[in-house]
């Protein structure tokens, strides 16, 4: 994918909101409040051509087994599909839903055991965006006046979150994210996301694209 030129390559950017492009806001609206998660996310009407996987994922972290199983127990009763059912594993427990707009979330927590009852508190959101380099698009990213909070060479970043969105941003390797989730890494055609810039509009060089988020209206209730 080619990167987008811009005019204001040292705006001091941070991600102010993450919007989903759905074929159907309606029916997308009511998913995700059942699911539990509609405070994170705008909405917005799209017919773009997208074919396998996206290229990212919207990652919850929660307290413990017992609310992973309430999330993903929520998403499917609400229409999504399960791609990994939820499951113990070296780094704790979790498991992996696609919503029916196609959009993919992983619920998962760094705890093996409950120490209380299940809640419907997320603690905190993360878009991962797969990336084929992580370092160069870290670097973009970084010239763009975002702020690295942890990065792990080529594998994997992390930016420190803006005042104004609840939603952190994070690179992987885009084919490691798709083993992850357990989907295959090819995908054609529109990302089906927008992210909210809190300077100027551009394309990174994976293609997601970004929008002044004065230009991202939410979606009416």
């Amino acid at each position: 994918m080619v990167m987008a030129t811009t005019t204001s390559t040292a705006a001091n950017t941070s991600l102010g909101s993450v919007t989903l492009e759905v074929a159907d806001p309606e029916a997308a609206r009511r998913f995700y409040s059942a699911f539990g998660v509609d405070k994170y996310i705008r909405l917005r009407a799209s017919e773009a051509h997208s074919t396998g996987f996206r290229g990212f994922t919207l990652a919850l972290t929660v307290s413990g087994p017992a609310t992973v199983d309430s999330f993903v127990g929520a998403a499917v009763d609400a229409g999504a599909t399960v791609l990994k059912p939820a499951a113990k594993s070296l780094w704790g427990y979790g498991g992996v839903v696609q919503a029916p707009d196609g959009t993919i979330w992983k619920i998962a927590t760094s705890a093996k055991k409950d120490t209380g009852p299940a809640t419907r508190e997320i603690d905190e959101v993360v878009l991962l965006l797969g990336v084929e380099d992580v370092k160069a698009t870290k670097q973009f990213y970084v010239g763009r006046g975002l702020t690295v909070a942890k990065s792990f060479g080529g594998k994997y970043a992390e930016f420190a979150p803006g005042q104004s969105s609840p939603v952190k941003l994070a690179l992987y390797k885009r084919r490691a994210l798709a083993k992850d989730l357990g989907v295959p890494a090819d995908g054609t055609g529109s990302h089906r996301i927008v992210l909210g810039s809190t300077a100027d509009t551009f394309t990174d060089p994976d293609g997601f694209a970004w929008e002044a988020a004065a230009s991202l209206a939410p979606t009416p209730s």
